[in-house]
């Protein structure tokens, strides 16, 4: 009996030490490895105009205004300030304060579109371009035939001046410059590149046929600029 225990006792001694042989070369072995990752980043844009803010100026201010006279305003900017291009949809109301037809006021407007600041000639020449559109100062406002003009100034400056046509006006006694469309010659001038800015300035001026009960009348006029994408499919939304 002491035999075999010892047998038994030596075949166990010598598995133990072939299983610490295997453990312990185990951490020796070295294989050829590679590695290759990929990662990114999406940075979303910003369509902004004005850095959010409203529009410096005044559209028209004047007193004792009458029949027959022009009023310019002040020179309204807007500017893209975000990074994405953006169509523009500007929308222009009026009234007025008494129970008449809105209608002997005649609007007009100046929009001249930059990168680089134009000289001010462009701007005064641009206003004389309205004013023989409204047949000057003080005339009597003739036969208002639709008149659209585009100019461009320089390569970098593009110059639209154009007198409200009544088919223009809805019945809200509002019109909108440009419907954001994609395609068109009128709405490409209102596609408003990064950095790149629209002067707008308005000319009203009251029919000289304005009989007594405009006397004492206040116009009021709003103007509200909307932008989205150019990506088809984009909507207009108010902040």
């Amino acid at each position: 009996m002491k035999t075999k225990k010892l047998k038994v006792a030596m075949i166990g001694t010598a598995f133990a030490g072939a299983l610490a042989l295997v453990v312990g070369t185990n951490g020796s072995f070295s294989w050829f490895t590679s590695q290759t990752s990929a990662n990114g980043e999406l940075k979303n844009g910003t369509l902004e105009l004005n850095n959010g803010n409203d529009i410096s100026g005044d559209i028209v201010q004047a007193s004792s205004f009458a029949p027959s006279q022009l009023i310019f305003g002040d020179w309204l900017k807007i500017e893209n300030t975000g990074t994405l291009d953006a169509h523009l949809q500007a929308t222009y109301e009026h009234e007025i304060n008494v129970n008449a037809s809105i209608d002997p006021y005649k609007v007009g407007y100046i929009a001249i579109k930059y990168k680089k600041t134009p000289d001010t000639d462009v701007f005064k020449d641009a206003q004389y371009e309205l004013e023989k559109l409204f047949d000057g100062i003080t005339n009597e406002i003739g036969a208002l035939n639709k008149s659209t003009k585009r100019t461009h100034v320089t390569e970098d400056v593009e110059i639209e001046v154009n007198l409200i046509d009544e088919d223009e006006v809805n019945n809200a006694g509002s019109f909108v410059l440009g419907d954001g469309a994609l395609d068109g010659e009128k709405n490409e001038f209102w596609k408003l590149e990064e950095d790149q800015y629209i002067d707008l300035n308005f000319g009203v001026k009251l029919d000289e046929k304005a009989g007594n009960e405009y006397q004492g009348a206040v116009y009021e006029a709003t103007l509200n600029v909307l932008g989205k994408q150019t990506d088809n499919g984009a909507l207009y939304t108010e902040r």
